[in-house]
């Protein structure tokens, strides 16, 4: 009976001893596959009969141990859009299963993985290399409101970026406390109608006569279009005026009030002035297309503060910054990502526009995770309930751009788990060997 069963013990450790070769053989196959996770082998001893006087052979069973939590290493990658979880969780994918309407269909069964080496497909996803597509949160473009209601595949849309008519000039500059007489100083930008088309506008200063700390600036453009006025005003280079205004500087060299505002059509209005910090703005209109006007509001700085306009010593003109919110229209360019899970797309006139948000799922126990084909995972009822949340947040790990993580296998450690497995395959295999020949010897008893 013994020899019986220490033969049927030896079966059994040649059958675990072959998942363990199984789950090396897959380890190692994979360890250059992104984002693998690999599997290790527990033996469990069963027991027939086993008291203080008896103990028959029993047998040994192996089963998968999952490393799903173990991280791999983060390599720096070549693909921009390269994602790596530093940490736990994993990446929302979506499995194509065919295509609908010339669509793709999706499989209703989240999936989940850390493949994050993502290109952009011909229809604008973003898909890994075992063909799973990358989910994400919405994000309203104008808003940059993020829908945390439900994730769908991303998908990047390539068109324009429509222009934006220029609706604000910011200007910081230093007008000279000493200047040259009868000599204006000016400052030049480019503005942008509805259609996004270019405009120079010049702001030009000059001293007003008698009166050391008061300037009059004069808003020029040379492409405006009304008609309304009979006799238009022009600058020294035969420029449209489109309104003046006088701005006076106190004796700490800030905007102390506004005043006189003139238009050659329409208004140049703004406040005269006003407490410390309040906004010194002046407002005009122009028509870049007759017959439609399109209002701009030209900030100065606050009244009281140095942060736009000054009036300090010198005897020069200092322009420190002038800017303006129109954008020309623009054509895609570009996809880039950001460590907190935003994908955003970029346009040839310098414009982004973000449009999604790679969230991070997390499980708490995610090495009861299903393994699916491709390096993705689905949920079980050991594996707990799926917890979406932003990157770096309740215990979800940190996104790393412009890199993929590695597989998790160890080769060393592998070919180590080999020289054991075969080792014991081979005692096992003679074991059996010696149980026939015992078997064979006690039948031989008879002859």
């Amino acid at each position: 009976m013994s020899i019986a069963g220490a033969m049927n013990t030896a079966i059994s450790g040649l059958n675990a001893q072959s998942i363990s070769f199984g789950n090396i053989s897959d380890n190692i196959a994979n360890s250059q596959t992104v984002g693998f996770k690999g599997t290790d082998t527990s033996f469990a001893d069963y027991l027939t009969t086993s008291t203080a006087t008896v103990n028959d052979p029993g047998a040994v069973v192996a089963s998968p141990a999952y490393t799903n939590n173990v991280q791999g290493t983060v390599a720096q990658s070549n693909d921009p859009l390269g994602l790596a979880i530093a940490g736990q969780g994993f990446f929302p994918v979506s499995h194509p299963v065919g295509s609908t309407a010339g669509q793709v269909a999706f499989s209703p069964t989240p999936y989940y993985s850390r493949a994050g080496d993502f290109q952009m497909d011909k229809s604008g996803y973003l898909v890994n290399s075992a063909g799973e597509y990358l989910n994400g949160w919405s994000v309203n473009p104008a808003t940059g409101v993020v829908d945390r209601n439900a994730v769908a595949p991303i998908q990047v849309s390539q068109s324009v970026f429509n222009p934006v008519a220029t609706s604000q000039l910011t200007l910081a500059a230093n007008l000279p406390a000493t200047p040259t007489v009868g000599t204006p100083v000016s400052s030049q930008i480019s503005v942008y109608d509805s259609l996004g088309t270019a405009h120079v506008m010049t702001l030009n200063w000059s001293q007003v006569s008698g009166s050391a700390n008061s300037w009059t600036v004069q808003i020029v453009s040379p492409d405006d279009k009304n008609a309304t006025p009979t006799a238009a005003v022009t600058d020294a280079s035969g420029n449209r005026v489109l309104g003046t205004a006088q701005v006076a500087f106190g004796p700490d060299g800030t905007i102390q009030s506004l005043s006189n505002p003139v238009s050659d059509y329409g208004t140049v209005s703004g406040l005269a002035s006003g407490p410390a910090g309040t906004p010194a703005t002046l407002t005009f209109s122009t028509q870049f297309t007759a017959g439609t006007n399109q209002s701009i509001n030209l900030s100065l700085g606050n009244f009281g503060q140095s942060n736009g306009v000054t009036q300090f010593a010198g005897s020069t003109y200092s322009l420190r910054g002038i800017t303006q919110n129109g954008v020309p229209p623009g054509s895609f360019s570009s996809v880039s990502t950001k460590s907190t899970g935003d994908i955003s797309v970029n346009y040839d006139n310098g414009q982004s526009r973000v449009i999604a948000r790679v969230p991070i799922v997390t499980f708490n126990n995610p090495d009861a995770l299903q393994r699916q084909d491709g390096q993705s995972f689905t949920a079980t009822v050991d594996s707990g309930t799926p917890l979406t949340g932003d990157a770096g947040t309740n215990g979800a790990g940190n996104i790393v751009t412009g890199s993929v993580e590695q597989s998790n296998v160890d080769i060393a450690s592998e070919f180590s788990k080999l020289i054991v497995a075969q080792n014991a395959y081979s005692a096992n295999a003679k074991l059996i060997t010696t149980a026939d020949q015992l078997l064979q010897a006690t039948i031989d008893m008879k002859r």
